[in-house]
């Protein structure tokens, strides 16, 4: 029998009002300054204030690095880590969706193991020698599960593409799951990250690597998901609060704890590959690529894809293993279209199905895919996507 490894947080809080426990996390460890990492729109609307006014009541300093981009790149890394030196802080609090958290993730290890401070060493399974800086990770959306994953990706612009690092030792110690904190994400950015933590369960549960321990978190978050993000797009057009939001807050980091240890697959090689090139949103190039990873994975992963159909609620009752396997393709297809996210990628062109093919098979996740894959099959895959 196969040895498989399982990484989660120390501790994690889930529920609304949960970031009141920041203060007390750090207080009682003895910390005195907060680096708190998050992205320009959350400090300018008030959200970043959520958590640094608690850390003012309870007399712990801080210092907020906030230039980060959607796409963090090797600049925005290097900055942050000399941003920390800078700040005397001894502690990270990162406060955002997964940009804001894999810049704190690169920055707390490049502190902590400074000879791979080119940022781009750390591409792949990074052999760290120490853990990072102690970090609270405080989500802002409900797809990324960044605050769970032993997983961050960086962008290279010179090179035009995202490179995946894989590290036990950046995982955030503390994660707080408050759905109060993701009451600002308008429509489109619920529905995209909502179908990218969708695209988590369901590559977690049919990656070559998912054994028992994981499919038990893939299927439950699939459940909750497909349940969940219509609701929780509704809330946000609505400004409403709602069980949708809370929902998703909890299937995402779900699937979370199941794909950080178990792997991905050809949907995420190809999504970074559009997002480096087009800067597609991640969660929608995950979206618009997911029934289509599905239906080429279908021959080896049949069952499974019939067991994720029974999740997300369809009756499967009379149907053959086959006919089930495409009713889970039909459902994401439908939830895909029920939360407005387009099914082909803006300028994607002929004219660069090669290089996106190359970089898509170079990409971290692309072994974890259950049905081997060449050059060909991914470029026919990509047009599958073309507008």
């Amino acid at each position: 029998m196969a040895v498989n490894r399982f990484v989660l947080n120390n501790i994690s809080y889930h529920g609304s009002g949960a970031i009141k426990e920041i203060p007390g996390e750090l207080t009682r460890r003895g910390y005195q300054k907060a680096f708190v990492c998050s992205d320009p729109d959350l400090v300018k609307f008030g959200v970043t204030a959520k958590v640094t006014d608690l850390l003012d009541e309870a007399g712990i300093a801080w210092k907020l690095y906030s230039e980060i981009k959607p796409n963090p790149t090797i600049k925005n890394v290097q900055d942050g880590v000399a941003a920390y030196q800078a700040s005397g802080a001894d502690c990270i609090v990162t406060i955002g969706g997964g940009s804001s958290m894999d810049t704190a993730k690169a920055i707390g290890i490049i502190a902590e193991n400074p000879e791979f401070a080119d940022v781009t060493s750390l591409e792949g399974v990074a052999p760290t020698k120490k853990h990072a800086v102690f970090t609270i990770a405080v989500p802002t959306t409900a797809g990324t599960a960044a605050e769970v994953t032993i997983n961050y990706v960086i962008t290279d612009p010179e090179k035009v593409r995202k490179f995946v690092c894989v590290d036990v030792n950046d995982i955030p110690d503390v994660a707080v799951v408050d759905p109060d904190m993701m009451a600002s994400m308008p429509a489109g950015l619920t529905a995209a990250t909502g179908m990218d933590a969708l695209t988590h369960a369901i590559e977690g549960y049919t990656t070559k690597g998912a054994w028992e321990l994981s499919d038990m978190f893939h299927l439950k978050a699939i459940e909750i998901i497909s349940r969940s993000l219509r609701d929780a797009v509704a809330e946000a057009r609505s400004g409403q609060p709602g069980s949708g939001r809370e929902g998703m807050a909890l299937g995402q980091y779900i699937a979370g704890m199941g794909f950080s240890n178990v792997g991905l697959g050809i949907d995420h090689a190809m999504a970074h590959t559009l997002s480096a090139h087009y800067d597609t949103p991640h969660g929608v190039a995950c979206a618009m690529l997911l029934p289509v990873a599905m239906e080429y994975n279908k021959p080896v992963v049949a069952e499974r894809l019939a067991d994720v159909a029974r999740a997300m609620g369809v009756d499967t009752t009379g149907m053959t293993v086959d006919e089930a396997a495409d009713a889970a393709i039909a459902a994401v297809r439908q939830l895909s279209a029920d939360v407005d996210i387009k099914p082909t990628c803006d300028g994607l062109v002929e004219a660069d199905l090669d290089q996106l093919a190359e970089d898509a098979l170079a990409d971290a996740c692309f072994p974890g895919n259950p049905r081997d894959a060449d050059h060909a099959a991914v470029v026919e895959l990509f047009c599958k996507v073309m507008a």
